[in-house]
């Protein structure tokens, strides 16, 4: 008898032996299928960004403006695609006609710029090396930057579309989301997705009201100081200015470029001009959407950014800061709160909170 009970012990060990092992290779395969996926994820993650700008401005076209609750995404989305046309109707040939001036000009900003800091013309070295580049290796590198550019717009238009259907049907999705935990976990996934959702939201409405200022000023300022295609050089510094920290710098370097191929007078007026602007940014439009802003710690959110750029490329760059957010959210309340049973505040938790009750 006691033969037969250590065989049957032996047996249900090897069982929950072989079961936990084929658990470790589940989480191992899953993994790298997450991995060979991250670039499609992280365009899922951009349609999420697109829907939730979606749905905020669809909240408050029926808060403020009395529209009807059933209409409000759709109009919302009529209005920012009547906003983008007529801006392209506005501006598009202006912007474009300067934007061919950036990139014909370029290289000899580069080379002014170089020559000033006591090297060569760079020009001459890439144009030696395109030289002697054979055709057909030219010739796949221009079909390189081509496809690039298509697979960029195609990606653009992939993550619009899925935007507009995730905010058309946002809890559809969602439920389907936390229907892949166990039953007894949903209550706290729903929390969790309800906080991260909220905290994105904030900062993200905080980032875009940052974007169109810095925007506007820069052009401005590229203006006045005299600089070539400025409305150019204005949409470039609020585009990038969407990644924090690294974003504004990235965003100025053309417009210095350019004001070095000038005058040192000039680029020294264009350098003060985006301190000016920074400072703007940091001091009085950021105070004035603080309720927005999603407080990280800096150093935190810089190596988020850094590690999304490496690990991921231009994509991971771009949304390594809103990345960070969601990831900053669920450690504090799964891990921080409830697994070490800290109290601490979680960004976006309160106003959550606020519109369930509602």
């Amino acid at each position: 008898m006691d033969e037969d009970g250590y065989s049957f012990r032996r047996i249900m060990g090897d069982a929950e032996f072989v079961r936990k092992t084929f658990i470790v290779m589940g989480l191992g395969l899953l993994a790298l299928l997450l991995w060979k996926l991250a670039d499609v994820l992280l365009l899922a993650f951009g349609a999420i960004l697109v829907a939730l700008i979606l749905h905020t401005s669809a909240d408050a076209l029926v808060r403020y403006a009395r529209v009807p609750e059933r209409w409000g995404l759709w109009m919302a989305s009529i209005i920012i695609f009547v906003i983008f046309l007529s801006l392209i109707a506005l501006f598009g040939t202006q912007i474009r006609a300067q934007f061919s001036n950036v990139v014909e000009r370029l290289p000899f900003v580069i080379d002014n710029f170089s020559k000033n800091l006591g090297f060569g013309a760079v020009s001459d070295d890439l144009n030696e090396i395109v030289n002697n580049m054979p055709s057909g290796g030219l010739a796949t590198r221009i079909a390189g930057i081509g496809g690039a550019v298509l697979s960029g717009f195609t990606d653009f238009l992939l993550v619009v579309i899925a935007g507009i259907y995730i905010a058309a049907s946002p809890n559809l999705y969602k439920k389907g989301f936390i229907k892949l935990f166990p039953k007894r976990h949903h209550e706290r996934v729903e929390s969790s997705l309800d906080a991260s959702g909220q905290a994105l939201r904030l900062w993200l409405m905080s980032q875009l009201i940052a974007m169109v200022c810095v925007g506007v000023l820069s052009t401005l300022a590229f203006w006045l100081i005299g600089l070539p295609s400025p409305y150019a050089l204005g949409l470039i510094a609020g585009l990038a200015d969407f990644i924090p920290f690294l974003g504004p710098i990235l965003g100025a370097i053309p417009a210095i470029l350019f004001a070095f191929s000038i005058s040192g007078e000039t680029a020294l007026w264009t350098i003060l001009a985006v301190l000016v602007i920074q400072q703007i940014e940091g001091n009085v439009i950021f105070p004035l959407v603080a309720r927005s802003m999603v407080s990280i710690p800096p150093a935190l959110a810089l190596f988020a950014i850094l590690v999304g750029s490496i690990l991921f490329g231009t994509t991971g760059l771009v949304f390594g800061f809103p990345l960070a957010v969601v990831t900053y959210v669920l450690v504090k309340k799964l891990y921080v709160r409830e697994a070490l049973g800290e109290e601490t505040p979680i960004p976006g938790e309160d106003v959550a909170e606020e519109k369930g009750s509602a």
